[in-house]
């Protein structure tokens, strides 16, 4: 990449071809190449959202627009690549329409930053404050090599990435006031939310190549992009410290809101051109989600308070694998009371156009979630989740219940033997004189089941999509499933069988609510597959059939 940050030919992002080959392109290669590469290898899982959505999908949205019937999303589907036409209007869009635009160090519109923004105080900050993984300020990770007074020199194309990230991602509380802003307190902002992503459990479904991807992406909108709604780069005047608080103009202003005001400042190396330091303020605050929001699934509420949207966005939970959260993802309608999860809109509308035969049934979609989970006043980032499974295409229409509730069903028999082992390790501690362990300490046996039977899982689902309304493949892998499960929970059962002293034999009497209950381990064992034998009938007439002892 050239000195000046050309982010339109420079090669700042990351790829894996289709043919396994790895190159790092600009933004018009990659869109020129969209067919022929099979991902961003970018550096963290959560950068690939904050990439489509701040430059790649905008751009093609922008340039190409939204398809707005199924059949012209599936004729552009079909076509597996950019047409020459196509190609000829992005060129003209990331060249002498927008080229300038997408230059990280343009004198007068640098992008996604202001130009020449100085903090009050007139210091700058270390490269670190962009990168969340390293400590700088309040955001000290445990294990990180650097501190705030170490110098991390980004190349042009690492500095590009992470400037989309903090515009994503950005943790929230104090930021340093900006000169020319007219919010500021004693040299600083407060009050910051975290950027726009931090306030989702990120859900992007990802195809066979780039350019499949941003099909997936991309909502079929029968009317259009709305006639205001301009992505940021496409402003009439360049952006400057002062912010707002506002909704969204749009799916493009979404896209590439700019959370925060950010210089990145050039320092010459031995190297060439690194950004060492850096300016980060305040920027524009969403006034709510937008329930447009395309990445991410709901959580509806039949009553809401004063002053709150029936739907929110739904947060991913810590150390859950995706599939664990299937229910959310295929949950077409809600509970009778109203209260529940909904799918996100992408899935939704994935799941017409297979009802309306424009998917097969065996097209292997994949689904990449992600999210950050914030600390301290969402001033600190604790934890990063991501995750991506493969998903039956099949499962998303709302007619086809059979597999969806197979899928569900599978899940929920994950959840139900886990909790089982759980409880039967509580129990066995009681028996032999112990406490049960707080429901924030230790390992538990449910969660060692869970990571064991993991790859079995994925292997399922992506063995579903060729089910095809095939009733009896469908039972069969459903009775494979419960015999994985089976096995793996025995196995947990019996070396805690096996660690148990022999006083839990005999057990003991606790008091509990004016009421004494005999905990032992006979007991506690006999329960134990009997909850097994309810939870995975398959498995339990299987093993009777094959005369296996339980």
């Amino acid at each position: 990449m050239g000195p000046d940050g050309d982010l339109v030919r420079g090669g700042w992002l990351p790829t894996v071809e289709v043919n396994g080959g790895r190159c790092a392109e600009g933004l018009l290669g990659v869109l020129h190449r969209a067919h022929e590469v099979r991902r961003l290898e970018l550096p963290v899982p959560v950068m690939l959202p904050a990439v489509l959505r701040q430059t790649l999908l905008p751009v093609v949205m922008d340039a190409l627009g939204a398809p707005r019937t199924p059949q012209e999303w599936a004729d552009r589907f079909e076509r597996g690549r950019f047409t020459p036409e196509e190609l000829e209007r992005l060129e003209d869009y990331l060249g002498p329409r927008f080229g300038d635009r997408f230059r990280l160090f343009d004198s007068e519109r640098p992008f996604a930053q202001v130009a020449g923004l100085t903090a009050v105080s007139g210091e700058t900050k270390s490269s670190t404050l962009l990168v969340p993984y390293i400590a700088s300020g309040n955001n000290v990770p445990l294990f990180s090599t650097l501190s705030e007074a170490d110098a991390l020199d980004l190349t042009l194309a690492q500095a590009a990435l992470w400037l989309l990230h903090a515009q994503c991602w950005d943790t929230a509380a104090i930021k340093t006031g900006a000169q020319g802003d007219p919010k500021v307190a004693k040299g600083k902002t407060t009050g910051n939310p975290t950027g726009p992503l931090g306030q989702l459990g990120v859900i992007v479904p990802t195809g066979r190549t780039l350019y499949e991807t941003l099909l997936l992406n991309a909502p079929i909108l029968p009317d259009g992009l709305h006639p205001g709604d301009r992505p940021q780069w496409d402003t009439a005047e360049p952006a400057t410290p002062q912010w707002s608080s506002r909704p969204a103009r749009g799916l493009l202003d979404l896209m590439t809101f700019q959370s925060r005001r950010i210089r990145l400042l050039p320092h010459e190396t031995e190297n060439g051109v690194r950004v060492r330091q850096v300016v980060i303020c305040a920027g524009d605050r969403l006034e709510r989600t937008a329930q447009e929001e395309l990445h991410t699934a709901w959580n509806h509420t039949a009553k809401p308070k004063a002053g709150q949207s029936p739907q929110r966005p739904r947060r991913h939970t810590s150390g859950r694998a995706a599939w664990q959260g299937l229910a959310a993802l295929l949950a077409f309608t809600l509970p009778a009371d109203g209260n529940g999860p909904t799918t996100s809109l992408l899935l939704r509308q994935i799941g017409d156009l297979r009802a309306e035969g424009y998917l097969a049934d065996d097209y292997p979609l994949g689904i990449e979630t992600c999210g950050l989970e914030y600390g301290n006043q969402s001033a600190v980032v604790e934890n990063a989740i991501a995750d991506n499974i493969p998903l039956p295409v099949a499962a998303l229409v709302t007619q086809d219940t059979d597999l969806r509730e197979a899928i569900l069903e599978c899940v929920a028999q994950a959840d139900q033997v886990a909790r089982a082992l759980d409880r039967l390790h509580t129990e066995l501690r009681r028996s032999a004189g112990g406490e049960a362990l707080p429901r924030d300490k230790g390992e538990r046996p449910g969660q060692r089941l869970l990571h064991a039977v993991d790859d079995r899982m994925r292997r399922l689902l992506a063995g579903l999509r060729h089910v095809e309304g095939d009733l009896d493949l469908l039972e069969r892998g459903r009775e494979a499933w419960e015999l994985t499960l089976w096995q793996a929970a025995h196995r947990e059962a019996d070396q805690l069988l096996a660690a148990t002293p022999p006083r839990a034999v005999i057990g003991r009497v606790i008091k509990e609510n004016n009421k004494e209950t005999m905990h032992r381990s006979g007991r506690a064992e006999a329960w134990f597959r009997t909850a097994l034998r309810e939870a995975l009938p398959r498995a339990a007439e299987a093993r009777q059939t094959t005369g296996t002892a339980a």
